[in-house]
């Protein structure tokens, strides 16, 4: 009976001893987890605006859809300039401009174009996972629509977003819960996003 009790007192010893290792390294693990998680869905976000950004200025709207966006970056051809040479301090004294220096040859300023895709991202970029939530097979949700300022005017705006449930479902959902009941009592939205359907906001990062 006496050695009964004793391996059910390291029982319950152990038990404590790991519920509080949890209760200290489990909050800790978390947020490391999710940072690595979020570091890499940020720079995600971020090729999304620079795409979107880009698609705008050539189309005067944002891409409705990956596809558009993706099809943009694989076959539209956008202008690089090619630059050789520089003015020198002699050059630059006398008042002499780039455009003088071009056309006396003496550098060259070319410009031609390239396909978004490689001027925006380079080469070996794929488009295709732009859509895609990094570490899942989860997609991004994306939207556009147009909104009028204080001042009157109409300003296209574009939004790319995932909730914390859809990155961080495999992790303590105790630890999600809290962020996803933070976010909703603060008004706030509940994940990363970029860009904004309801204000104009620069095509800011809710982590900016």
């Amino acid at each position: 009976m006496k050695v009964a009790l004793k391996v059910l007192l390291v029982a319950v010893i152990l038990l404590l001893v790991y519920m509080c290792y949890r209760s200290i390294m489990g909050p800790i693990e978390f947020k490391a987890e999710k940072e690595l998680r979020e570091n890499a869905i940020i720079a995600r976000l971020m090729d999304i605006r620079k795409a979107q950004i880009e698609y705008k200025n050539v189309h005067k709207e944002h891409a409705g859809s990956f596809n558009d966006l993706i099809k943009f970056l694989n076959e539209e051809k956008l202008p690089f300039l090619i630059k050789e040479g520089v003015l020198t301090d002699e050059q630059l004294e006398k008042g002499m401009t780039e455009k003088e220096a071009v056309k006396k040859g003496l550098i060259r300023r070319d410009t031609v174009w390239v396909l978004a895709k490689d001027t925006l991202f380079g080469k070996s970029y794929d488009v295709n996972e732009l859509k895609t939530v990094p570490g899942t097979q989860t997609p991004f949700f994306m939207d556009t629509t147009t909104l009028v300022s204080t001042s009157g005017y109409t300003v296209k705006v574009f939004e790319a977003n995932v909730k914390y449930n859809d990155y961080l479902s495999d992790l303590d959902k105790q630890l999600v819960f809290n962020l996803n009941d933070k976010a909703e009592k603060q008004s706030k939205f509940p994940g990363l996003s970029v860009g904004s359907l309801t204000e104009i906001n620069n095509n800011a990062g809710n982590w900016e």
